[in-house]
Formats: C-alpha cells, sequence, structure tokens
C-alpha cells in the first residue's frame, strides 16, 4: 500500500486526497436514508438478511459467477460445479462476517485466515493461511502482477497493525484499502476477491458506519460492472495519490448504490404492508 506522504496515521493522510471528503460524505447521506426509512424500524432483520443475500450474490458475479438473485435464493446445493461452490463460497462468507466483528481490532490476520477455511474448506492443505512462496494462486480475473510471498506477508502485517492501532480515518478510506490491498496480494491461493470484498463488510459494519449491514457494498460493485472494478483497482495499485482517490471513490459508490438497493427493498416491503 502506498500512500501520500509518510504520516502517523497513513489511512488518515488518504482521507485528505482532493475528493475523497466528498465521497465519504456521499456515502453517509446514502446509508443515514437507509436507517431513516421507517421500515428499518419495525423489520430491520429482514432488511439485513435480504442485503446479505443480494451482497453475497453481487461478490460472486464478480468472481465470474453471475446467477440471477432468484437462483441464489432458491438454490439448497451448491456443491455441482465452479460456479454452484463460488456463489456457496459468498453465501458462507457473507455469514461468517457478522461473526467476526469482535476479533477483527485485535486480530485481523486470524479473521482473514478464517475466512479463507469458509470459502475454501475443500483444500485442506492450503485453507487458513496465506500462501508460501511458489504455490499457484487461483485468481484468474484479477491480473495484476502477482506480488511474492515474502512481499504479500509482509504487506498484509502491515495492514493488519494499521488496522489494530485504529486512527481517524474515515470508515470508507479503510474499507477500501483494506478491500484493495486483500485484491492486489492476493494472500491465499484463492477466493481472494471474495474475501476482500468480505473484509470491506467487515469494516463498514464494524465501524458503525453500517452496523446493521443493510448496505453490501457488493451489489455495488457488481453493479458499477467487473471491468470498471479492475480499473479503479489499477488506480489503487499505481499507489499515486490520483489512482487512490479513485479507488475510494469507486468504493464509495458501491456503497451507495448497495444503500439504494435496500432502500428499494424498504419500498417494496413498505408497499406490501400498505
Amino acid at each position: 500500500m502506498s500512500t501520500a506522504g509518510a504520516t502517523a496515521d497513513p489511512l488518515a493522510a488518504l482521507g485528505a486526497l482532493p475528493g475523497v471528503a466528498d465521497s465519504v460524505e456521499s456515502v453517509r447521506k446514502s446509508v443515514d436514508r437507509v436507517y431513516g426509512h421507517r421500515i428499518m424500524r419495525r423489520r430491520s432483520n429482514a432488511i439485513t438478511s435480504e442485503a446479505a443475500l443480494r451482497g453475497a450474490r453481487g461478490s460472486a458475479a464478480l468472481a465470474g459467477a453471475d446467477w440471477v438473485l432468484e437462483e441464489v435464493r432458491r438454490r439448497a446445493d451448491f456443491s455441482g460445479d465452479d460456479e454452484a461452490r463460488t456463489v456457496g463460497a459468498a453465501l458462507r462468507l457473507t455469514a461468517e462476517a457478522g461473526q467476526l466483528l469482535s476479533v477483527w481490532r485485535q486480530s485481523p490476520l486470524r479473521v482473514l485466515a478464517r475466512l479463507h477455511l469458509v470459502a475454501a474448506a475443500d483444500k485442506a492443505d492450503q485453507v487458513g493461511r496465506p500462501r508460501q512462496e511458489g504455490e499457484p494462486v487461483d485468481e484468474p480475473l484479477v491480473g495484476l502482477p502477482l506480488p511474492s510471498a515474502a512481499e504479500a506477508h509482509g504487506r498484509l502485517e502491515g495492514l493488519a497493525e494499521l488496522i489494530i492501532a485504529g486512527g481517524t480515518a474515515p470508515a470508507l478510506v479503510t474499507a477500501a484499502v483494506v478491500h484493495g490491498e486483500l485484491l492486489a496480494l492476493r494472500p491465499f491461493t484463492s477466493h481472494n476477491g471474495l474475501i476482500a470484498r468480505t473484509a470491506e463488510r467487515i469494516v463498514l459494519i464494524g465501524s458503525g458506519l453500517d452496523p446493521k449491514s443493510v448496505c453490501p457494498a457488493e451489489v455495488g460493485h457488481a453493479e458499477l460492472g467487473r471491468e470498471a472494478y479492475l480499473e479503479a483497482l489499477d488506480g489503487y495499485v499505481s499507489g499515486t495519490p490520483e489512482g487512490m482517490a479513485a479507488w475510494i471513490a469507486h468504493c464509495g459508490r458501491a456503497v451507495g448504490l448497495g444503500a439504494r438497493e435496500s432502500t428499494a427493498v424498504c419500498e417494496a416491503l413498505q408497499r406490501g404492508a400498505a
């Protein structure tokens, strides 16, 4: 991860990049609209459940398993083929995210290992640990150069230290950096994209920005499309202030679209109750 200038709180420095404050404010307004909806006072659990389902579908779509929502809702067996296993992994990760909030701030590496275990339990000798030198990485949709295992381990440790230290950076900035860094490093042998998006979700929930997990950024990332997603990721990997700001803005738009999706769910439930 590159930041604009060496400071004691590099994530906060990213929050000061041009345009990032506008993204942060836009996300806050979008989230507040969902939480202010009257349906949220009576049926927040239903909105959370629906957001989890839609978020998992969106994350799986970005990983190459672009199923319609009703198929994800209907299906009970996700063991049939690669796409089904990807959707199943996304659903398991989304369900697991809420169980790991208390651990994240003390031991983010432990959480990431757990997420990989949940996503890739069928590869027993490689799950739950960062990849080792020479191990291949199954992440065909991210074509960026792969850092060495040693570099990935070092940067992962640095990211964990930043999370544990805390700081004053807005939740959106922290979530975007965690997401971008995991995609850039691909520290596991598989499922890195799914894990990166789940980690983004954990940060947004645990920060208090979206405590009920009703604004699924994964929905927005999928709606914005894979091409835009990878282009924004290129900006993050470049390490330039402009590239970093563009990635954070992209993540902000994704959260806003997730909030819009849940607002529409609230409206549908309200019409049904009328």
